[in-house]
């Protein structure tokens, strides 16, 4: 589970709007009909996704961003210091809870700095950066309502720019998505600046599914709210949520989470504003997200081929989780 984000743009508007509903009906053209159904994850967050997915986060078995905070908590001086950043980025941010920890450090004595997070729902992000303005008053905060595949012109001088991408969302991207995803960020970045990038780990495959289906039904809740996404963003009839129910599997061959909407009766959509009919039979799926699991170390050659060089890694105490601190490289291997 994971931020996915969507195109930069203004930060609300009938534009921004329409533009919106253009990107996920072309989702839906691409992934509806496709054996098996799928839709990108990005179209979680919208205000009510992203406020669950923050509830998430504070679930007993969502172990990840608890094992991710220990580690900035232990290692976020360090991380500075080898950076010398300046100038922090976070891919989505949402409410920057774990960041504050790094923000401490980046501002502390009083030290000018900026903090440019970067989010889909342009409601959380405003809120965020005006409580981060007033936490943290050196600080400039510069929000953007941006995804990972059209990232914005990154601030700050080259070699003081830390870009973050947090929270084990590498592990929603398959192979060829996250081979595009390192090159767009290595052309973002200047040879000096860093990429810290958070990946969780392979592990007992009852805790990883626990993960993604918790006991009071608030990952439910999030998987199907992403029917009254699409529901409310572009005409359609016969979508309801009530046909549908929440499911999380762990898939050992492809070392990654799945999760599903799985139909509990027949369904049949018309999408008008496609003109297609969608038909989903009792007991098949729509997969919502897939979240791959990393042996440590397993990422760090994907980093130097596309430029990144590691130059230090974390894990929490238990194992859990990992962090990998890399540096952008002049010439990388991968063009």
């Amino acid at each position: 589970m994971g931020l996915l984000r969507s195109a930069a743009r203004p930060m609300t508007s009938t534009q921004e709007q329409t533009d919106q509903r253009h990107e996920l009906e072309e989702d839906l053209r691409e992934g509806f009909w496709a054996d098996p159904p799928t839709l990108p994850p990005r179209w979680f967050y919208d205000e009510r996704g992203s406020r669950l997915f923050d509830r998430i986060t504070s679930l007993p078995e969502y172990y990840p961003t608890r094992a991710e905070r220990e580690i900035l908590q232990q290692r976020s001086a360090q991380i500075l210091e080898v950076t010398g950043a300046r100038s922090v980025h976070e891919l989505g941010a949402g409410t920057s809870a774990k960041t504050r920890v790094l923000l401490d450090e980046l501002t502390a004595g009083g030290r000018p700095a900026t903090y440019a997070p970067l989010d889909i729902s342009s409601e959380v992000l405003l809120e965020t950066a005006e409580q981060l303005q007033s936490e943290y008053p050196t600080l400039a905060v510069e929000p953007a309502v941006a995804d990972f595949h059209h990232l914005p012109p990154l601030a700050g001088a080259d070699g003081e720019r830390l870009l973050l991408f947090l929270g084990g969302t590498i592990g929603n991207f398959t192979e060829d998505e996250r081979a595009g995803f390192l090159r767009m960020v290595r052309a973002a970045l200047a040879p000096g600046d860093h990429f810290l990038l958070g990946a969780d780990l392979v592990k007992d495959a009852a805790r990883l599914v626990a993960a993604y289906d918790d006991e009071v039904g608030v990952t439910a809740e999030f998987n199907l709210n992403l029917i009254d996404v699409i529901d409310r963003m572009t005409p359609v009839t016969g979508l309801r949520r009530e046909d549908f129910e929440h499911e999380a599997v762990w898939d050992d061959e492809a070392s990654r989470i799945e999760m599903r909407l799985r139909a509990v009766r027949d369904v049949e959509a018309d999408f008008t504003g496609i003109g297609r009919t969608w038909q989903l039979a009792k007991g098949e799926h729509l997969r919502t997200e897939i979240s791959r699991k990393f042996d440590p170390g397993e990422l760090r050659d994907e980093l130097a081929g596309h430029g990144l060089q590691p130059v230090a890694g974390w894990t929490d105490e238990a194992g859990d989780f990992s962090l990998t601190l890399a540096r952008v490289v002049e010439h990388p291997s991968v063009p």
